[in-house]
């Protein structure tokens, strides 16, 4: 077998010329992008380039009017979000989204809201408590009440608990300290080692090109360039403009 065609047999997520519209306007004109099996993906952008409509686009919050979005072989374009949570795609949403008068334990087990499976809902807290520590010593406290960087943790958490085949992640160092950026970077590529596929949106281009393995960069609705992470790191537009290179 070639090297394309098993790259081509490895591709869990295809986007094809999707366009999305928030009622007249459209988000996405016309993106295509793919995620391989055990890929780290990123898309980075400015605000406003279309990376958030994507992940919707995907997750059935904002289905596309134009496009196909398929995922292992089937087309899920038009597929409602709780049903594509059931076939394996979750998300931590951008700000979180924790129930806060919920405890930590709580929102965490309504990431598995959907799964009846009780032995392997409680080997993924497990896992969840092993990949954040903090989660297992804050189980019992409010969600609301947690720091900025622990609400995060509990966010991927709570994605984590539906077992997905495919992560998407939001904008997960949006607002926190730095030493709270590195351990969340540090947990994702923990996540991905254990066998998990990501797509990361990120605003902190540098971090997710160095945590990535391929990554496009949006512009207005469009793929404006798409590459290894490596390339796009030594690319001079993309270092300049999302870089703060001179």
């Amino acid at each position: 077998m070639s090297a394309a065609s098993a790259a081509e047999r490895d591709v869990m997520l295809r986007l094809e010329n999707v366009h999305t519209f928030y009622g007249s306007i459209e988000a996405l004109k016309g993106i295509s992008l793919d995620v391989r099996e055990g890929e780290i993906v990123t898309l980075i952008g400015a605000n406003g380039a279309g990376k958030s409509t994507t992940l919707r686009s995907i997750n059935g919050l904002n289905q596309p009017r134009d496009g196909s979005i398929v995922f292992r072989g089937k087309d899920i374009s038009r597929t409602p979000p709780h049903d594509v949570v059931a076939m394996g795609i979750s998300q931590s949403p951008e700000g979180r989204r924790l129930f806060p008068h919920m405890s930590v334990l709580e929102n965490l087990e309504m990431g598995a809201f959907q799964r009846k499976d009780r032995s392997g809902i409680r080997e993924d807290l497990d896992r969840v408590y092993g990949l954040f520590p903090r989660m297992a010593e804050r189980k019992h406290q409010r969600a609301g009440t947690l720091s900025g960087g622990e609400q995060q943790m509990c966010a991927i958490g709570r994605a984590l608990m539906a077992r997905p085949q495919l992560l998407m992640l939001d904008e997960p160092s949006m607002g926190l300290a730095p030493i709270f950026v590195e351990k969340i970077f540090e947990i994702i590529g923990e996540i991905n080692e254990q066998g998990t596929t990501i797509l990361l949106v990120e605003q902190n281009a540098l971090m997710a090109l160095d945590a990535a393995q391929r990554g496009y960069v949006l512009e207005t609705g469009r793929v404006a360039l798409a590459d290894d992470a490596k390339s796009l790191r030594e690319n001079e537009q993309v270092r300049k403009t999302y870089l703060g290179e001179e």
